[in-house]
């Protein structure tokens, strides 16, 4: 006979996994000073697996977020103007759409210069088919495009695919290198 703590936490595990990775996606896209540790382990009703795999979630995303913070998907216009316009770091916005070809191309080698950085510019992802508006604003007629920006001011943009070393020089020229 199965206890009804077990059938709890089965029944529990299956109604999760949805939503275990919605969790872990939006805890990918937050920037570690907007991390909280939930207050689900404080209640005696609270599986002790349930927590166990809770704080075993939240540890690896403080440490994977913490080394990848350098890219990040716009969620709407209050996080765009968040996250791009006030960000302290200089930002490349990397205009994109799912269907674009040449984006899925142009995004591993932006992540990559990027990524080179370390921590000195940052790289918001803009899905142009979700946000519409924020493709109008910045007057992106193709893409992919990329907007080089700095204190909420566009400082520098391109349209279409660059090399490696093209992406380097345009990093390096956003961060004054």
């Amino acid at each position: 006979m199965i206890s009804s703590s077990v059938r709890a936490t089965r029944q529990l595990g299956s109604n999760c996994a949805m939503a275990y990775r919605l969790i872990v996606r939006r805890i990918w896209n937050l920037p570690v000073k907007d991390l909280r540790f939930p207050q689900l382990c404080t209640s005696p009703s609270t599986p002790t697996s349930l927590c166990a795999s809770w704080t075993s979630l939240l540890s690896r995303s403080l440490s994977v977020t913490s080394s990848r913070n350098v890219s990040f998907s716009v969620q709407d216009q209050d996080d765009f103007t968040e996250r791009v316009i006030n960000s302290s770091l200089p930002v490349l916005v990397d205009f994109h759409a799912q269907w674009c070809g040449p984006c899925k191309i142009l995004g591993p080698r932006l992540e990559k210069a990027v990524a080179k950085q370390q921590g000195r510019v940052a790289m918001a992802k803009v899905d142009i088919d979700e946000h519409t508006d924020l493709a109008i604003e910045y007057g992106v007629s193709a893409v992919p495009t990329v907007i080089a920006m700095r204190g909420g001011d566009v400082i520098d943009q391109f349209v279409g695919i660059k090399d490696e070393e093209q992406l380097d020089s345009f990093v390096g020229k956003l961060i004054g290198q």
